[in-house]
């Protein structure tokens, strides 16, 4: 525990959501779970202001440390790059540094074919994952070569594996793919260490959708080799703290998978 005591963390997406059992129930809430028990301050984002101040209140209630919720969407027809220099401005004013970037929101339309994609579907997936990666990265670069910090961006088994439905999604995670390799060829120099995680959670949505159509989530929602699904805290939120410790530094660049628990793990 404390492996991260006073480093500061930008977290998008991290919005509170529980599964049944009370266990973390999102990837972006068990990331900020696992840097709050090792007694990072965070800063985190959303479109759901009430999901965020929820998590703020538990977050620091629990773990005593302190967090930062702010409201914050990268769409299209806004000006991103205002947005996302916002949010690290905010970051730098409340706490005066930055060590972590942890890029996981994303919104997407699931089940749609590429021949029935609109636009508008497609610039929802590329807004909020790509640019939305590509704009944080950017505004948050300064401080991060200031800290020697990381950068964790989120990738999906959906685009390695070219899951149907899934086209606009699946771009929007390649693209982070890319950009990411680039970031760790680029700002290696400086210090900032890069990588990308694809990872299958089980999730509060997932429950739901079982619970609501459990013929269609047994026909569309298979078990991963592992036998289970990711954990969001134990499993891809302790690894997203391995990736922030000095003692992985040397993975700068790689793309680690977690199916169901295979992969880096704590």
């Amino acid at each position: 525990m404390g492996h991260l005591k006073d480093k500061v963390a930008i977290i998008t997406g991290a919005g509170y959501a529980v599964l049944s059992d009370g266990r973390c129930g999102s990837i972006g809430y068990g990331i900020a779970t696992a840097y709050a028990k090792e007694g990072a301050n965070l800063v985190i984002t959303g479109r759901n202001v009430a999901k965020l101040e929820r998590a703020k209140e538990e977050l620091e209630r629990l773990y005593g440390i302190r967090v930062l919720a702010l409201a914050a969407d990268i769409s299209a027809g806004s000006d991103n790059d205002a947005v996302a220099k916002g949010v690290v401005d905010r970051a730098i004013e409340e706490f005066g540094r930055i060590d972590v970037l942890i890029n996981n929101a994303q919104a997407s339309a699931s089940g749609v074919t590429i021949q029935d994609h609109t636009v508008e579907q497609f610039d929802l997936a590329i807004y909020s994952g790509l640019y939305a990666t590509f704009h944080y990265m950017k505004a948050a670069y300064p401080h991060l070569k200031e800290t020697k910090g990381s950068i964790i961006n989120f990738a999906s088994g959906a685009g390695l594996f070219g899951n149907y439905g899934q086209g606009s999604y699946a771009a929007a995670k390649e693209a982070i793919r890319g950009l990411s390799r680039v970031a760790a060829t680029e700002w290696a120099k400086d210090g900032i260490n890069t990588n990308v995680i694809c990872p299958l959670a089980w999730t509060a949505q997932l429950e739901q959708f079982e619970r609501a159509y459990p013929d269609a989530f047994k026909a569309n929602v298979k078990m991963p080799p592992a036998g289970h699904f990711g954990d969001p805290e134990l499993e891809i939120g302790r690894v997203c703290v391995q990736l922030a410790s000095p003692d992985f530094k040397y993975l700068n660049g790689e793309t680690l998978t977690l199916e169901g628990g295979m992969g880096l793990r704590p």
